[in-house]
């Protein structure tokens, strides 16, 4: 009969080959694992993004049909005017399912509280249902540079999802472009289903084309710059930061261009939203790996 001998020298090559095997797969299942929270990471940060953007429309779209006096920047953005498909009514839908209320109504005087109500349901030409309340209080007519809006959620929500924190823009412009500051503080989106994001941002929105046709915004197109962070019901945090600004046309519903950085633990996913097409794609980029994203 033959006996197999095993050396104290082979047991341990034979133990640390076990070892680092296992160790493999225990950083490639963590590897995946934080890879797929990057990409969960990116779709909370792209719902946020677009929901606190159309808080934006709709408070600088508040025109002079309100009380004879302009108070957003073109009058006719978000639903104010604009129609699916990029093309502008310059006036309110006389059909409309929302109100607003301005106080005080005196032009010239404020602060201005500007109240847009949806009631208990009214549906957008985006197709999107909106309720409740979003009350924004205005230092000056946005088109003035040093003005200020602020405003908040009552009972607000965009489908199933209800909004709440503070959304801020302060017009910084200089005397031949027109430049925003706009603040997301302590956001919040929660959905029907208990799930959850928190959302904080602050960037820099400058319009690089349509300066010269301020009365009209189609040829409006905008760059955005800056960064803020996330956290989501599951317990991932995240930040984010423009690596090359973000254009935004007035005409496409989402962002055309740019490259945005999304950092979750030690993960970069790098998100570029294209060249220039108008369409809700966006390719997510982790460790080589190459994924679509839809935007909201």
């Amino acid at each position: 009969m033959k006996t197999s001998l095993i050396t104290k020298s082979t047991l341990a090559v034979l133990l640390l080959g076990a070892f680092t095997f296992t160790a493999c797969k225990k950083e490639a299942s963590k590897s995946a694992e934080e890879e797929q929270a990057t990409v969960e990471s990116t779709e909370n940060n792209s719902e946020a993004d677009a929901v606190y953007d159309d808080v934006f429309n709709n408070t600088m779209g508040i025109g002079a049909e309100a009380n004879g006096e302009s108070l957003g920047i073109t009058g006719g953005v978000g639903v104010f005017g604009r129609i699916e498909g990029g093309s502008y009514s310059g006036r309110v839908d006389s059909t409309r399912c929302f109100t607003v209320t301005v106080s005080p109504l005196t032009p010239g005087v404020f602060p201005k509280t500007v109240t847009i109500s949806f009631g208990d349901g009214c549906k957008g030409k985006d197709g999107r249902v909106r309720r409740g309340k979003i009350i924004t209080v205005f230092t000056g007519p946005m088109g003035i540079p040093g003005s200020k809006a602020t405003t908040t959620f009552e009972n607000h929500k965009i489908d199933s999802v209800k909004v709440q924190g503070v959304h801020e823009v302060t017009n910084n412009s200089t005397s031949n472009n027109r430049i925003f500051t706009t603040k997301v503080i302590e956001g919040k989106l929660t959905w029907d289903s208990g799930r959850w994001v928190k959302w904080a941002s602050v960037r820099t929105v400058a319009q690089i084309e349509g300066n010269g046709t301020p009365l009209w915004p189609l040829d409006d197109i905008f760059s955005i710059t800056g960064g803020g962070r996330g956290e989501n019901s599951r317990g991932k945090t995240w930040s984010h930061e423009t690596l090359e600004p973000l254009i935004k046309k007035f005409t496409c519903n989402w962002i055309s261009k740019g490259v945005l950085r999304i950092r979750y633990n030690d993960i970069n996913g790098v998100l570029n939203f294209g060249d220039g097409r108008c369409d809700n794609k966006a390719e997510l980029t982790i460790n080589g790996n190459v994924r679509i994203i839809t935007l909201p």
